[in-house]
């Protein structure tokens, strides 16, 4: 089903039900979790998964991750649960967490993206815990999930970002409003070593280290692809630049015209105009919660370049700086 434009609509009953009926019929349909709107199909349906990427322009061998009304449909999607990813299960599901784990039959290379894994996750949001718990009901088995924008480019917070994205590629929107979180949730996969941290995300990794009794490792080559990894992703369509204080300054008095800024400090230069500067909030959850809103806003400014202020190097930032380091790395072809 394609639409010149797609309804938004408020999750009444009727609109769920709606929505069990898209995803039934192999359409796509958009949801809010508690980290950005996913766009989802028919797990179980390959042609529906496959419109997905086609939707997103998405390249085939990258995974998607699959949103489960509960944690115990993980059995059917996976052949087994390591002690450490049931531990985290059991501490952060539902929530801001995607396990990656040995793949079952069930799960098709369109979700896996080849790979002898898959990525699980039972989220938080009440729109889509009831969206998924109805999708069960009607003998739905899982609902993948990427989130709902073109490939590479800012995640979607908003109903509305995903209209201005998708356009007719989706069926319909749920509106749940704006996302708790703001950022993607954190990916953690097993190996004979133990875990590994694929994306940070909503779950930082001290938290996830007081359930294993270790931080996990940063992800070694072979690890497995998992989604929002890829060097360039989370961009403007706008050049951006990640620079620090001094940088910044410098070249605001130089050409201020040319920049549109996020920055860490909330005195806006006179030579800046209000819509070319936001003053982002001072602590990494606001942040986090407040950026794909804050670079949606200055890419609409159509500024010669988006300048963003570093920030801090410590743990409690480290999801921030990744999805920073990601957006500014430049204009390549491999974008999530």
């Amino acid at each position: 089903m394609t639409l010149s434009s797609p309804p938004i609509v408020l999750p009444t009953p009727e609109a769920m039900e709606r929505a069990v009926r898209l995803l039934k019929g192999g359409d796509l349909v958009a949801f809010p979790t508690e980290t950005v709107y996913g766009l989802g199909a028919d797990a179980g349906n390959e042609r529906a998964v496959r419109a997905i990427f086609a939707a997103k322009g998405r390249p085939a061998d990258h995974p998607v991750i699959v949103h489960l009304a509960d944690a115990s449909g993980a059995a059917s999607w996976a052949r087994e649960m390591p002690e450490g990813a049931r531990r985290l299960a059991d501490a952060f599901w539902p929530g801001p967490l995607t396990l990656v784990l040995p793949r079952s039959p069930r799960a098709s290379d369109a979700v896996t993206g080849g790979q002898d894994s898959v990525g699980l996750r039972v989220p938080a949001h009440p729109v889509a815990r009831d969206l998924l718990r109805a999708f069960a009901r009607a003998g739905g088995s899982g609902v993948a999930a990427p989130s709902a924008n073109r490939f590479g480019r800012i995640s979607p917070t908003t109903a509305r970002h995903v209209a201005d994205d998708m356009g007719g590629d989706v069926a319909l929107i749920l509106d749940g409003g704006a996302c708790d979180v703001g950022i993607e949730s954190t990916i953690v996969a097993f190996d004979a070593r133990g875990a590994m941290l694929l994306r940070p995300g909503g779950i930082a990794a001290a938290e996830l280290a007081r359930v294993l009794g270790a931080a996990p490792r940063i992800a070694p080559a072979g690890a497995p692809r998992a989604s929002g990894t890829l060097a360039s992703h989370y961009a403007p369509r706008t050049a951006s630049r990640l620079v620090d204080a001094g940088e910044l300054a410098g070249l605001i008095a130089h050409d201020a015209a040319e920049y549109a800024v996020l920055a860490r400090t909330a005195v806006r230069p006179a030579r800046i105009e209000g819509s070319r500067w936001i003053a982002a909030p001072g602590d990494p959850v606001r942040y986090a919660h407040d950026l794909y809103a804050n670079l949606r806003s200055l890419d609409a400014v159509r500024a010669a370049t988006i300048l963003i202020e570093a920030v801090p190097d410590d743990p409690a930032w480290q999801a921030v700086r990744d999805r920073l380091a990601r957006a500014t790395h430049g204009d390549d072809d491999d974008r999530d």
